[in-house]
């Protein structure tokens, strides 16, 4: 299944939390920590400017690595797999790695 976000959404997969330690002790999944970090899956084309009728882009796109608020977004699931869906203006930040 593949989903397309509309308008100005963005759709992300938060990172998965260390499940073990650098010394190879298992952490309970009620002590990891829940990180606001998250890889964009798919955007929507962008959101329409009322008064000039022009697109406004999505400023992420697929593969970038972005940071979210500890609040917000709608859970979704397909199959086995849990999403979150953004609008493109909830978004903090996006993560260079250089």
């Amino acid at each position: 299944k593949s989903l397309q976000p509309l308008f100005d959404r963005v759709l992300v997969q938060r990172l998965k939390p260390a499940t073990k330690t650098s010394t190879g002790i298992y952490i309970p999944e009620k002590n990891q920590e829940k990180l606001n970090q998250a890889t964009v899956i798919a955007v929507g084309p962008g959101i329409t400017n009322t008064t000039t009728g022009q697109v406004i882009p999505v400023s992420v796109k697929a593969g970038d690595k972005v940071l979210l608020p500890s609040f917000g977004g709608n859970p979704v699931k397909v199959g086995e797999e849990e999403y979150l869906l953004y609008t493109d203006k909830e978004i903090l930040a996006k993560i260079e790695e250089n």
